[in-house]
């Protein structure tokens, strides 16, 4: 029996992890991205993946131990401190390892694109129009004026997806909280007193609604985060696009601080990039529509604040491909079989990640997301 043509707009973790097991089981997919190659943009920090979600993808796409060649060495160390630098909880599974091994996305992003075949990833290919052709199939355009038709359109193009008015009016929202990512390379070097304020794994320095979270290691890689109105990166009138202007403008948000924070900023290199935290509803979800879905954030996205996005996005890919190998002539109720298992999913992760955002950004923290670490690693 033929197998259905598969068409994913996105390069993401989703995207990739399904083309993936698809392609190891003799099921074309083209993936294709709107970036020009793969390393036109920084990829984000690190992201603990976990056991039941994120593991159990890579698994199945014959990618674990390759993975695990890759995590960090305590990289799920936690520190949480306040803006005085005192230390509240300061932590890590016992032997330096539990269950959710730290990886670099870039690492792991490179590590899904070197498993595909030439030719799977069509770069440079932004999406522009798509049209219902009838019986589940569909018609892509491309920026370049070409056309594709398919059985099985899948939207794995990310917060601002394409592909999701097919199925749901919905749009993502802003959650209260703007960050801008902070990179200091090659710390334990250069600067090793900040090294031993983040510590190997991950941060937590919180106070006042404001705080600076990421990961340590080699590089770190952070947040300085920010509960303010939408239009604030606007209003400030501070051209975020020069890195003096934008560390002087942390420093006055910062000003009252311990002076080691201050060090975190005046060390950061000139990438400082301003990004505002987006997510859907939680318990968005749609009405079947024949030959399309989304995985990933085009499905789901939701502030980072319970590191589920990048854990649903690889089970989300691993098991939409499952049931389109368990039902491949019969897309529908494969399709039907994904959803039934993503939307309660993902609306658990969201209320959870709604919840992580409320215990980090209040007039009291970092008692709350204290409290929260210290009780996991009572019962650890």
């Amino acid at each position: 029996m033929p197998s259905p043509s598969v068409t994913i707009v996105g390069a993401g973790l989703s995207g990739l992890v399904l083309a993936r097991i698809l392609q190891n089981h003799g099921v074309s997919a083209t993936v294709h991205e709107l970036d020009a190659s793969a390393g036109v943009r920084r990829q984000g920090g690190s992201l603990d993946i976990h056991e039941d979600s994120g593991q159990v993808a890579l698994r199945e796409a014959g990618l674990y131990d390759e993975f695990r060649r890759h995590t960090h060495p305590q990289g799920e160390h936690v520190r949480v401190l306040d803006k005085n630098a005192h230390v509240h909880v300061d932590s890590g599974p016992e032997g330096g390892e539990g269950g959710r091994p730290e990886i670099d996305r870039r690492v792991l992003r490179t590590l899904l694109l070197d498993s595909l075949d030439p030719g799977r990833i069509v770069w440079d290919h932004k999406v522009t129009a798509v049209r219902a052709l009838g019986g589940g199939r569909h018609e892509l355009t491309f920026r370049d004026g070409s056309t594709t038709e398919t059985d099985l359109l899948v939207g794995a193009d990310g917060t601002w997806s394409k592909v999701r008015p097919l199925l749901s009016p919905a749009t993502p929202e802003y959650c209260g909280v703007t960050h801008l990512e902070i990179l200091v390379p090659d710390a334990p070097a250069k600067h090793p007193e900040l090294a031993a304020l983040v510590g190997p794994g991950m941060i937590f320095a919180l106070s006042d609604n404001k705080g600076f979270l990421g990961h340590g290691g080699d590089d770190l890689e952070l947040g300085a985060s920010l509960r303010v109105p939408e239009d604030w990166l606007d209003s400030t009138g501070v051209d975020w696009a020069d890195p003096g202007a934008a560390r002087e403008a942390l420093f006055r948000e910062f000003a009252d601080w311990a002076p080691v924070f201050h060090d975190l900023i005046r060390s950061s290199s000139d990438t400082i990039t301003p990004r505002r935290i987006f997510g859907l509803p939680a318990g968005h979800r749609w009405e079947r529509v024949p030959g399309v879905t989304l995985v990933g954030d085009a499905a789901h996205v939701m502030s980072p604040y319970a590191g589920e996005g990048a854990n649903l996005a690889l089970i989300d890919g691993a098991d939409l491909a499952r049931a389109i190998l368990q039902h491949p002539a019969d897309l529908e109720t494969a399709l039907a079989q994904y959803e039934t298992a993503m939307f309660p999913r993902a609306e658990n992760a969201s209320l959870e990640s709604a919840q992580g955002l409320a215990s980090c950004f209040t007039p009291t923290a970092p008692v709350e997301i204290a409290g929260f670490f210290s009780q996991m690693a009572t019962h650890s």
